[in-house]
C-alpha cells in the first residue's frame, strides 16, 4: 500500500507548541479531575445503572426539557421515557427477556429512539440495521442475529420486502411501524395502534440490566472486507461515552442541544453525540438524511449549541455558498471524526467555531483518542493505553523484533495503531468470535500480553498525540461508509460478462477517503453492457459501494499466494494517460459509466464533478 502524501500541515507538535496549549488548558484541569473521578466512582460502584435507568433518571429530573428534536416531531423527556416503557411493555408481552434480540430497521425518527430506549429497559439488545443496506448484505445483517421480534418502520417497508424471502423469520415475531410522514400502512403486522394503548409506567426489568450487558449490536464492514460483522456495545460503553463526552470533552449542559444529522445505526449518533444529552437533560437533534442545504436552518431552529460531524458532512458544508451570519449561530462546538485537515482551519472560521474536538475510536474498539486540548489536524491522546508500532506491508502484518515482539515507532513516523486488552479495558468484540480473534494481537511487547488491533496507520505526533494516515487492508472509506471489497467484487463477478474483477480505493481531488475503483477482466469474447451493469451495481449494493471508476484488464498480477497484487493497481490511478484508455467513470447524476479522456480527466481533476 502507498503510502499518501497528507499535505502540507504539521505533522508533529513543538514542545512550545504543546506548553503553550498546556498553559491554555491549565484552568480546567480541576473540573476534568472531578468529572473523571465522579465519573469513574459512579460506574465502579454501581453496576446496576444502565441507559434505561439512566433515561428514568433523566425524566424525573428533567421531565419538561426536550429530549428529541425533529422534523417529524418533538419529545420531551417525559415523553420519551413513557412511549419506550410502553414498547418496553410490548416486548414482555411477546416474551422477550434480558438477553434477547430485537431487530430495528427505521431510518431517522424520533420513533427509532423510542424503541431503543425501550430495548434497554429490559435489557433486550437492539440489532441496528443499515438502512442503506441492500441485497445480500441486508439479508446477512437481518440473519447474522436473530430477532425474536423484528421492528419494521414503513419507510423501509419497500426494500425489506424485496429480501424478504431470504430473511430467516422463523420463530421471529414481524412487526411494522406506521410512518407519520407516509401513513398508508395496512398490514396485519402494524403494531402502531396497539403501542399507544399499553401502560407507560417504569417497569421493576430495568432494576437488573447492569453496566456489563450488551445493549446494541451496531453493523460494521470493519477493516478486512467481507459482510459485516456485529460490534457490540455495552451499556457500560454508553455510559462511560456520557461522561467522557458530555462531561470532560464538551461539558454539556442542560439548556443545550446536540445536533445528530447522522444515522443511529453509527456510534458517533448512539456512543458519542447521544449519551451526553441523556447525561445532562440536554437535547438531540437529528433528520432523517443529512443536508447540507438546509444545515443553517436546522442550527437556528434547533438552536444547536453543538454538531457531531462525520469529515464528509463538513466537505459538503464547504461546498455550499456561503451564507451572512453563518459564524455568528448558536453553534459553537463541533465533535466527530474525519475532518479533513486541508479544510480543518477554513471550516473553524468559517461557522465561527470555539474548539473541533476531533476524535478517533471504534465501534468496537478499547478505548478513544480525543482532542481535549484543541490542538489543530489531530485526533488527540488517549487515556488508556496505545502504541504506533512498525508495519510489514508487504507481508500485511506487524514487524516483529529479532526477540519476537513489536517495535514502536518514533516521533513524526506512522505505524500500526493497536491498543491494550485488559480487565479495565476490555474487548466486547463481535458476535462472530472467529472475528473477534483475528482482532488480537497477542505477545506484542511481552509473554502473555493482549492487543487490540485497529487495522489503522496513525502518526506519532509527540506528546502522545496521533494523527490518522489511512488504513489497512482492501476496506477503504468513502461517503463515511467502509466499502467492503469481497461485497463489491461478488457483485461485480455476478454480472455477465465479468470473469473477474480486483475493487480498491483511490485517491480523489477534494475527496473524503477513497473511491472505489475496480479492475475487471472480461470474459472471453464478451464485452459488458455498461448501462446493464450500472443498474445491476445499484441495485445490490449501497449507493457508497457502487464504484465511481471503472477499468477493463486483460490479467491481473498475483502474489505467490495467488492474491491480486492491489497495490499496483492503485499506484495506476485513473488516468487514461498512463492506462492507455480503457478507463471509465460514473459521474454524478449518470445512469452509466462513461468513458475517462483527457479532458474528461482533467475536469476531475480540477473538482468540476462533485462526486
Amino acid at each position: 500500500m502507498k503510502q499518501q502524501d497528507i499535505g502540507q500541515y504539521p505533522q508533529t507538535i513543538s514542545s512550545w507548541d504543546f506548553f503553550v496549549k498546556s498553559l491554555a488548558n491549565i484552568g480546567r484541569l480541576p473540573y476534568v479531575a472531578y468529572h473523571l473521578i465522579t465519573g469513574l466512582k459512579k460506574i465502579g460502584s454501581n453496576r446496576n445503572i444502565s441507559w434505561g435507568s439512566y433515561l428514568e433518571n433523566t425524566a424525573r429530573e428533567y421531565p419538561d426539557h426536550m429530549a428529541v428534536k425533529s422534523p417529524d416531531g418533538m419529545l420531551t423527556y417525559r415523553e420519551l421515557n413513557a412511549k419506550a416503557n410502553q414498547f418496553a411493555h410490548f416486548l414482555l408481552s411477546r416474551k422477550v427477556a434480558k438477553g434477547d434480540t430485537v431487530t430495528l430497521c427505521l431510518e431517522n425518527r424520533p420513533e427509532l429512539l423510542v424503541l431503543y430506549c425501550g430495548c434497554a429497559k429490559i435489557g433486550a439488545v437492539c440489532s441496528l440495521i443499515n438502512t442503506n443496506q441492500r441485497g445480500d448484505s441486508l439479508i446477512y445483517s437481518f440473519n447474522l442475529n436473530k430477532g425474536k421480534v423484528v421492528v419494521v418502520g414503513e419507510e423501509c417497508y419497500d426494500f425489506f420486502t424485496e429480501v424478504k424471502s431470504g430473511i430467516d423469520l422463523q420463530g421471529s415475531e414481524l412487526c411494522l411501524l406506521r410512518d407519520p410522514a407516509i401513513n398508508r400502512l395496512k398490514e396485519p403486522e402494524d403494531i402502531t395502534d396497539k403501542l399507544t394503548a399499553l401502560p407507560a409506567t417504569d417497569l421493576p426489568e430495568t432494576g437488573v440490566v447492569t453496566l456489563k450487558d450488551p445493549m446494541a449490536y451496531v453493523y460494521t464492514s470493519g477493516t478486512t472486507g467481507g459482510m459485516p460483522k456485529a460490534a457490540v456495545i455495552t451499556n457500560k460503553r454508553a455510559i462511560s461515552a456520557s461522561f467522557w463526552f458530555g462531561r470532560i470533552v464538551t461539558g454539556v449542559t442542560p439548556d443545550h442541544t446536540i445536533y445528530i444529522p447522522l444515522p443511529f445505526f453509527h456510534t458517533n449518533a448512539i456512543t458519542v453525540g447521544w449519551p451526553p444529552a441523556m447525561l445532562s437533560g440536554a437535547a438531540v437533534a437529528l433528520r432523517r438524511k443529512f443536508s447540507a442545504s438546509g444545515f443553517l436552518d436546522d442550527v437556528n431552529k434547533f438552536q444547536a449549541t453543538h454538531f457531531v460531524y462525520v469529515g464528509e458532512v463538513c466537505r459538503y458544508l464547504m461546498a455550499q455558498p456561503a451564507k451572512e451570519g453563518e459564524n455568528q449561530t448558536t453553534l459553537k462546538y463541533v465533535i466527530g471524526n474525519g475532518l479533513r485537515p486541508d479544510i480543518w482551519m477554513a471550516f473553524k472560521k468559517r461557522f465561527g467555531l470555539r474548539k473541533i474536538f476531533e476524535f478517533y475510536g471504534a465501534a468496537e474498539g478499547v478505548g478513544v483518542f480525543t482532542n481535549l486540548m484543541n490542538f489543530d489536524y489531530t485526533v488527540g491522546t488517549c487515556l488508556t493505553p496505545f502504541a504506533l508500532v512498525k508495519y510489514d506491508i508487504e507481508n500485511d502484518r506487524p514487524e516483529r523484533n529479532a526477540d519476537g515482539f513489536l517495535t514502536r515507532v518514533a516521533k513524526g513516523e506512522s505505524g500500526l495503531l493497536i491498543m491494550e486488552i485488559s480487565e479495565k479495558t476490555p474487548f466486547a468484540g463481535y458476535t462472530d468470535k472467529k472475528k473477534t480473534e483475528e482482532k488480537i494481537i497477542r505477545d506484542a511487547f511481552k509473554k502473555g500480553d493482549l492487543w487490540f488491533s485497529t487495522g489503522d496507520m496513525l502518526r506519532n505526533m509527540g506528546f502522545r498525540h496521533v494523527q490518522f494516515v489511512d488504513r489497512l487492508g482492501d476496506t477503504f472509506r468513502w461517503k463515511g461508509e467502509n466499502v467492503a471489497t469481497m461485497e463489491v467484487e461478488k457483485a461485480l463477478d455476478s454480472f455477465s460478462g465479468i470473469a473477474s474483477s480486483a475493487v480498491y480505493g483511490v485517491v480523489m481531488p477534494k475527496g473524503d477517503g477513497r473511491a472505489g475503483m475496480a479492475a475487471v477482466i472480461r470474459e472471453e469474447g464478451s464485452d459488458p453492457d455498461l448501462n446493464a451493469l450500472t443498474a445491476h451495481l445499484r441495485s445490490v449494493l449501497p449507493k457508497y459501494a457502487v464504484p465511481i471508476f471503472l477499468r477493463f484488464v486483460k490479467d491481473f498480477q498475483l502474489t505467490a499466494t495467488h492474491k491480486i497484487k492491489k497495490t499496483e493497481l492503485k499506484n495506476d490511478g485513473y488516468n487514461p494517460a498512463v492506462l492507455k484508455g480503457d478507463v471509465f467513470v460514473l459521474l454524478p447524476g449518470n445512469d452509466t459509466y462513461v468513458p475517462v479522456d483527457d479532458v474528461l480527466y482533467q475536469d476531475i481533476m480540477t473538482g468540476k464533478y462533485k462526486f
